[in-house]
């Protein structure tokens, strides 16, 4: 019992407030599941880079950039947490030294299959933790959880880590994303209870229209 009470003592202490602990890993995402093509797909880096030209990388491509492993909890904005998630991938700071952004860029714009996008600040995408997922528990992705290619954001809110990634746009400014858009939070800090566009202040609110 000792054990057991340490144990939920210590994830408490990682659930933000407002949510709530759950097990499992919840499927919850916008639209259908695409389907994988590994003739089509690529990635894309595009937008304002050094080079004023499009980078992109076909599947087979990921396999020669760094990878690394990342243990991270995932927060979603409608209320659950789940813990302890092991994911393997590309670091997303890797990004940068590949196609490296223009002087002056300060956001990504995350976009993936069916037009889906989530803005983010620059300093949030080279985060430590934020990376470009192909695995998850030591198993590729399901379909379902964004195979073949997820970005993970871990301390912001789920809407922020897109499923199904196809491309990277370096921007100079800030523009909302697919649920930005929609009344969410532009930032999403999960510890800030930064959940709908309401609660945003000058810091959080993106530079131009909202549609």
């Amino acid at each position: 019992m000792a054990d057991e009470h340490s144990s939920q003592t210590a994830v408490s202490g990682r659930i933000p407030p407002g949510q709530q602990h759950v097990h499992g890993w919840p499927v919850s995402h916008y639209g259908p599941v695409p389907r994988f093509r590994p003739e089509r797909w690529n990635l894309r880096v595009f937008g304002a880079t050094a080079s004023r030209e499009t980078h992109e990388w076909k599947f087979d491509d990921l396999a020669a950039l760094p990878h690394v492993t990342v243990v991270a909890d995932l927060h979603c904005a409608s209320g659950p947490t789940s813990t302890d998630h092991e994911w393997y991938g590309i670091p997303a700071a890797t990004v940068l030294d590949l196609p490296p952004p223009a002087p002056g860029v300060t956001h990504v714009m995350a976009w993936a299959e069916y037009g889906y996008s989530a803005n983010l600040r620059l300093s949030d995408f080279t985060s430590s933790q934020t990376l470009m997922a192909t695995h998850h528990n030591g198993e590729p992705l399901t379909a379902e959880h964004g195979f073949p290619l997820r970005l993970v954001v871990p301390h912001l809110f789920g809407y922020k880590s897109p499923k199904w990634l196809r491309g990277i746009e370096y921007m100079t400014g800030d523009r909302r994303g697919f649920w930005e858009e929609r009344g969410y939070h532009n930032i999403a800090d999960p510890w800030k209870q930064q959940r709908y566009s309401y609660q945003e202040d000058e810091d959080g609110t993106a530079q131009g229209p909202r549609s």
